[in-house]
């Protein structure tokens, strides 16, 4: 962890002093109106005054900027119908999120995932201490890429554009902020967890709870017990969930789960993490799938499910998936147990239609029209390709110049040290 601090903090050092023997003064607005791929970001940006004149007062901050062909790949994705209907309270929260405090240059990223936070902090929208987390990592060929909410991938295309008070990264694809845990497990095929979750009263918990990491079984898992895990009591089902889900201060990404790690969960029992021959385990179950981002905090999908009376259990990590510790009766590989207890419309990529009375919370954030084809799904240890296409938004821009000093920034920088 103190290296790659000591990597992202002399990054912004080489960034700074560059900028500095550049003698470059533009500021936020001179620097979007010279780039030609960002005049509807810049459109966009500047329709949201309050935004715009409140990046006047940092000396250091980074925006993640769409360029203009992730502004036509809009009425395609999650994010179409806020845009379309013109929710501005939706709009905003999105625009949030592509604001970081600090400076992130490009060079300050590596293998290790980094999840930085962001403006967006209105708790309607998340529930995450210090707010919203973007995930950061450099891929192979110094490839940069951005993970937001429903797995979305976003590459950065051109990185540390500097203007007086920060940095701008150019990307290919619009952040989405997360969704609770019921709207974003099914986009991953975790449609019996959600299920599950869904039919005991863990639902409020799991969707709303501050700062939550969720270690989600996958169907297959499921299945392999959904027989007995279906005729059993909701209390004693809920008690099973109860010791998959950790709440703390610390949000569990997978950069904070070192070797060893001891992990209260709801149910008053420890889970264990593991790390072994290159994989992630906690107790006995492989993390498949790391740092799904959920409104109110992570989760990882796992292999098998975690039982809450044999806590001391440990990992092998020799065995490709370990034997499910508890006992019961299997369904077919056709049938995924508690798909009918998810609420209409987000048994796959959601369809409904969005709200015309812009009263969007965390549960709402990209409903209406999608396609997953279109859509970039990744997690730490999974990607996926999207088409492209779609219009040109029509927003009404403001003229707001923003003049903080990028030796402010220098200053800022050298205080951390």
């Amino acid at each position: 962890m103190h290296s790659v601090l000591l990597l992202r903090l002399l990054a912004c050092l080489f960034f700074t002093i560059t900028a500095l023997a550049q003698n470059e003064t533009r500021d936020l607005t001179q620097l979007l109106q010279s780039n030609e791929n960002l005049t509807q970001f810049t459109t966009l940006l500047t329709s949201y005054g309050d935004i715009y004149a409140n990046l006047s007062f940092q000396s250091a901050v980074t925006i993640l900027a769409p360029n203009d062909e992730a502004f036509n790949k809009i009425p395609y994705s999650s994010l179409g119908p806020a845009f379309e209907a013109n929710q501005s309270q939706i709009v905003r929260s999105i625009l949030q999120y592509h604001i970081l405090p600090g400076l992130h240059p490009a060079g300050g990223y590596n293998g290790s995932f980094s999840f930085d936070e962001t403006w967006l902090q209105n708790t309607s929208y998340t529930n995450v201490t210090g707010g919203q987390v973007v995930g950061g990592v450099q891929q192979a060929g110094n490839v940069n890429v951005f993970t937001s909410g429903l797995g979305t991938r976003s590459t950065l295309v051109t990185p540390d554009l500097p203007f007086i008070g920060g940095i701008v990264h150019v990307i290919d694809n619009f952040l989405v902020p997360p969704q609770n845990f019921i709207r974003t497990a099914p986009q991953f095929n975790l449609t019996a967890a959600g299920g599950a979750v869904a039919n005991t009263s863990l639902a409020d918990y799991a969707n709303s709870q501050k700062d939550i990491t969720i270690f989600v079984p996958r169907n297959a898992a499921f299945q392999q017990l959904g027989e007995t895990l279906q005729s059993m009591p909701s209390t004693q089902l809920q008690r099973i969930l109860n010791y998959h889900i950790v709440n703390s201060s610390t949000v569990g990404y997978s950069t904070n789960l070192p070797n060893g790690t001891i992990l209260r969960t709801r149910s008053g029992q420890n889970l264990t993490i593991t790390f072994a021959s290159n994989s992630l385990f906690v107790n006995q179950a492989r993390i498949l799938q790391q740092d799904l981002l959920i409104s109110n905090g992570i989760m990882h999908v796992i292999d098998n499910f975690l039982d809450p009376d044999a806590p001391s259990v440990t990992a092998d990590p020799e065995v490709p998936t370990a034997p499910p510790l508890l006992r019961g009766t299997s369904l077919s590989e056709n049938v995924v147990p508690f798909t009918s207890f998810l609420p209409t419309g987000v048994t796959s990529f959601d369809t409904s239609s969005a709200s015309p009375t812009g009263s969007f919370g965390a549960n709402d954030i990209g409903k209406g029209t999608s396609s997953s084809t279109s859509s970039r799904r990744a997690s730490s240890t999974s990607s996926s390709q999207e088409k492209n296409g779609g219009s040109r938004l029509n927003l009404q821009p403001a003229t707001i110049a923003v003049n903080s000093g990028l030796l402010g920034a220098f200053s800022w920088f050298i205080g951390t040290l």
